[in-house]
């Protein structure tokens, strides 16, 4: 698949395993492991840190085999989950480095055009999450505003 804003055709990355069951040598019960999860989720870890956190430390290969839900969903359940998805605000993050990078930086136009391209990302990724119900209608993208949010 073509990358978004270029033609270039990168490889796609790891790829999960196609088995769908949970393997034997996995010892957690599903409750252990929504436990871990919102253990970690307390500790200001994001859904994707956990993931991770899970696989290296506990040897946890796939939460969703295990639980039956993935990590985002459990946070949801237990009433943990940010109010802005974590994409988004990655998003976000990235677009306020750019913008604080351009007021040092004013002639640098390859950064310039990396925040047009944030910010359409930022754009397109918010008007799905609005029509998704994942975000509220009247949820707008301020670069002003979030500033203090993302700080």
């Amino acid at each position: 698949m073509a990358r978004m804003h270029s033609r270039a055709k990168g490889k796609s990355g790891s790829t999960k395993p196609s088995k769908k069951s949970v393997p034997a040598w996995v010892q957690y019960k599903p409750k252990e492991v929504e436990l871990l999860v919102t253990k970690y989720a307390k500790e200001g870890k994001t859904a994707s840190q956990i993931g991770i956190f899970l696989r290296d430390e506990y040897g946890i290969p796939d939460v969703k085999l295990i639980t039956g839900k993935s990590v985002t969903k459990i946070l949801a359940d237990k009433n943990a989950a940010p109010e802005i998805p974590e994409d988004l605000s990655a998003l976000i993050r990235k677009a306020v480095l750019i913008k604080k990078h351009l007021e040092e930086k004013k002639k640098d136009l390859t950064a310039k055009r990396g925040l047009q391209l944030t910010e359409s990302k930022i754009r397109r990724l918010t008007k799905y999450y609005k029509n998704s119900g994942k975000l509220p209608k009247g949820w707008k993208y301020d670069p002003e505003k979030i500033k203090l949010y993302v700080e």
